[in-house]
C-alpha cells in the first residue's frame, strides 16, 4: 500500500511540476515528411537523417514545484550532428498547437543553413539570417515564435546576478539588440547548459560515435526477443575499456579449502545474462552511454561458421563466382575485387503449388499489364501533338534565354502513339534473415516477397518484356549470394516457378554489390528502357564494418553508377523507418513505402505500370 501511495504521489507532483501544454502537443512523427522536405529544400546535407532527441541536462531556474518533483533538470533539445537532426520526439512548448508545428518547421530550416562554430549563440544567430534570407515565408511564422519563445524567458529579477547577466545577454541577442563589446565577449563564452533552453536555437555536436568496430550495432535477426522494446532516440556515447576482471574481488580471509569447478571456469560475473526491463529506464537517466566491448568474439565466430551450410546441403554453385568492387567513403575510393559474389540455384524440394487465391490474382494483375501494353503512351518533346509538353516547354524557353532567338518550331508537344516497346526490367530480392519474421498472423515477409514474385513472372508474360529475377544474400564481404532465379534468356516455366517457391531467408543484406552485379546483366541488354527494381525490407547491413553509414554509403554509389550506366533504379520496401535513409539512397522519386506487407503485391504492379509508361 505505501508503494502505491507513493506512485500516486509521484504521478500527481510531476503532472502538477509541467511548463508544457499537452492539449497542443504536435509529435514529431505528424510532421515528420513536411521538415524533411524543408530541410532538403534548404540545401541540407544528404547524409543527414531526422531523428529523435534524447534528454539531455538543460539549464536555467526551476520552480519550487519542479524541486519538489525532481524535474526539470533535462530537456529534450534540438542537436545537429554530422549525420543526424536530433528533434524532440513531441513540442509542447506553446500554448497554440500552430506555434509548435511552426516550431519544427523553423528547426528544420535552421539546420539547413547551420554552419557549427565554438560560439554557439553566433552560430544560431548568423544561422537564423541566412533562414530568413533562404526561406522569405519564415518570416511572420518566426516573429510569433520569437515573442512566444521571449514569453517563455525567465524573469530577471528572479534570478542569481550571475544567472540574470546571462540570461539577459540571450533576450537582447533573441531581440537583435547591439551589445557593447565586452557584452559580446560575455555571450560567446556562454554554454548552453548555463542558461534556460532557447528553443529557437539548435546545439551541435561533433562526429558521432560508432557503436562498435566490426560488430552490428543492430541487432540481428534471431537475437532480439520478442518483448524487446526499441528506443530511437539519439544518445550520446563514448567509448570505454572495460576493467572487470576475472579476480576483481579481494577476500580477507584464507580460503584455500573451499574447493569449487567453478574456480576454473572463466565467467564474466559483472554482465547479465538477460533485460530485467529497467535498461531503458537506466538509459534514460545517463547523459551520456560508455560503450564496451565484453570480448565475446568466439560466439560470433562459432555463430559465422554455423550460419553456412555445408558443401553438400547447400544450393547448387553456377560458375567460379564474380569480384566486384566496393566504395569506401572513408577513404573517398572504390576498392576493387573488394567482394566476392558466388551465383546460387536453389535446389527445389517439389514442385511449387500457388493457392488459387495467388492465382486468381496472377490472372487480374496480368489483364492489367495486356491492357496497359496495348494501350497508347505519351511521346514527349515533339514539335506537334494534342497537349503541351510543359517541362519541354520550360527548357525550351530557358535555352531561347541563354543561346539566342526562338525557334519557329520548338518540340513543345505531347501526343499520344503506338510505339514499339522496348524494355527490359531485373527484379532484386531481398532474401535475408530478417524476411523471415511475420509480416501478419498468417505469412512471413519471405513468404509476401515469394508471392510477389510469383505474380509479378505470371504477368510478364502478357507483356513480352525481357525479364530476370535474381534474390541475394551476404555473409561479409567474401560471401556475397546471389540466388539465379531466372535469367532474360530464359522462358516462364514450371523450373522457374519452382526455384521461387523454394526462395528461404537467411544471412544478412550487402546491397551494394547485389546492385552492382545487377547493373553489369542489365548493361548488355539492347532493350531502350531497363528497369531495375529493388526489393527489400530494410537498411543494408552484414557482420563486417557494412554496418551503419559505410552500407548506405557504398548502397547509395552503386546506385548512381547503376544511374549513370542509363538504367532506371527503383525501390519497393515495407520498412517503416525507410523515409531516414532510401531519400539518400535512391532520390526522393526513386522509392515507394508499402505500409501493409500484405498489399505487396498490387503495389509492385503499379510501380512497374507507372515506371513503364
Amino acid at each position: 500500500m505505501e508503494e502505491q501511495v507513493g506512485l500516486w504521489w509521484h504521478r500527481f507532483v510531476t503532472q502538477a511540476a509541467q511548463t508544457t501544454h499537452a492539449e497542443a502537443a504536435v509529435p514529431l512523427d505528424e510532421v515528420r515528411r513536411s521538415i524533411t522536405l524543408l530541410f532538403r529544400a534548404g540545401g541540407g546535407a544528404a547524409q543527414v537523417r531526422i531523428g529523435e532527441a534524447s534528454e539531455r541536462r538543460a539549464g536555467g531556474p526551476r520552480g519550487w514545484l519542479q524541486k519538489l518533483a525532481g524535474s526539470g533538470t533535462h530537456e529534450a533539445l534540438p542537436v545537429l550532428q554530422p549525420e543526424l537532426l536530433a528533434l524532440p520526439p513531441t513540442l509542447a512548448m506553446f500554448a497554440e498547437r500552430a506555434l509548435n508545428r511552426e516550431l519544427y518547421l523553423w528547426l528544420a530550416a535552421l539546420a539547413a543553413v547551420f554552419e557549427p562554430q565554438p560560439d554557439w549563440i553566433g552560430a544560431n544567430l548568423a544561422a537564423s539570417r541566412a533562414a530568413l534570407q533562404c526561406f522569405p515565408g519564415l518570416r511572420e511564422p518566426y516573429a510569433r515564435l520569437l515573442e512566444a519563445q521571449l514569453e517563455l524567458r525567465p524573469d530577471l529579477a528572479r534570478l542569481a546576478p550571475a544567472a540574470a547577466v546571462a540570461e539577459r545577454l540571450v533576450q537582447a541577442a533573441l531581440r537583435g539588440e547591439q551589445l557593447q563589446a565586452s557584452e559580446s565577449a560575455a555571450l560567446a563564452d556562454l554554454h548552453p547548459e548555463q542558461v534556460a533552453p532557447v528553443w529557437l536555437w539548435l546545439q551541435a555536436d561533433g562526429a558521432t560515435l560508432p557503436l562498435s568496430n566490426g560488430t552490428p550495432a543492430e541487432p540481428t535477426a534471431g537475437q532480439a526477443g520478442a518483448g524487446q522494446r526499441q528506443d530511437h532516440r539519439r544518445r550520446r556515447a563514448k567509448r570505454v575499456e572495460e576493467s572487470t576482471e576475472r579476480n576483481a574481488m579481494l577476500m580477507f580471509f584464507r580460503a584455500e579449502s573451499i574447493l569449487s569447478w567453478a574456480d576454473f571456469v572463466k565467467v564474466n560475473r559483472a554482465t547479465d545474462d538477460e533485460d530485467d526491463g529497467n535498461a531503458l529506464a537506466a538509459a534514460n537517466d545517463m547523459e551520456q552511454l560508455a560503450l564496451a566491448t565484453d570480448g565475446a568474439t568466439c560466439a560470433s565466430r562459432v555463430k559465422f561458421d554455423l550460419d553456412l551450410p555445408s558443401a553438400a546441403a547447400d544450393d547448387t554453385p553456377l560458375g567460379p563466382g564474380e569480384r566486384l568492387p566496393e566504395w569506401d567513403w572513408r577513404a573517398g575510393l572504390l576498392r576493387p575485387d573488394h567482394c566476392a559474389v558466388q551465383t546460387y540455384v536453389a535446389r527445389p524440394e517439389g514442385p511449387f503449388v500457388p493457392p488459387l487465391s495467388l492465382r486468381a490474382t496472377a490472372k487480374r494483375v496480368r489483364r492489367q499489364l495486356e491492357t496497359l501494353r496495348a494501350a497508347p503512351h505519351w511521346q514527349h518533346g515533339v514539335t506537334q501533338g494534342d497537349e503541351l509538353d510543359l517541362d519541354a516547354w520550360v527548357r525550351e524557353r530557358s535555352e531561347d534565354a541563354h543561346d539566342g532567338p526562338r525557334s519557329e518550331a520548338p518540340p513543345v508537344f505531347a501526343r499520344r502513339a503506338r510505339l514499339d516497346r522496348s524494355l527490359a526490367v531485373l527484379l532484386l530480392a531481398d532474401l535475408s534473415l530478417s524476411t523471415d519474421a511475420y509480416a501478419n498472423d498468417q505469412a512471413r515477409v519471405i513468404d509476401v516477397i515469394r508471392d510477389a514474385l510469383y505474380v509479378f513472372g505470371e504477368a510478364l508474360t502478357a507483356t513480352g518484356d525481357a525479364c530476370a529475377m535474381l534474390g541475394f544474400s551476404s555473409v561479409r564481404r567474401q560471401h556475397v549470394r546471389l540466388q539465379h532465379l531466372k535469367g532474360f534468356d530464359e522462358r516462364w516455366s514450371p523450373a522457374v516457378r519452382d526455384r521461387i517457391g523454394a526462395i528461404k531467408p537467411g544471412y544478412y543484406t550487402r546491397l551494394g554489390a547485389a546492385i552492382r552485379l545487377a547493373t553489369q546483366r542489365l548493361e548488355g541488354r539492347p532493350e531502350r528502357q531497363r528497369l531495375l527494381l529493388v526489393l527489400t525490407d530494410g537498411k543494408p547491413n552484414d557482420l563486417d564494418i557494412y554496418e551503419g553509414r559505410y552500407g548506405l554509403e557504398d548502397t547509395r554509389h552503386a546506385v548512381q553508377a547503376a544511374r549513370a550506366a542509363g538504367l532506371q533504379p527503383f525501390c519497393v520496401t515495407i520498412d517503416e523507418a525507410a523515409h531516414d535513409y532510401l531519400p539518400y539512397l535512391f532520390g526522393g522519386q526513386g522509392w515507394t513505402l508499402v505500409r501493409r506487407p500484405q498489399e505487396l503485391v498490387a503495389r509492385l504492379a503499379q510501380v512497374y505500370a507507372r515506371l513503364t509508361r
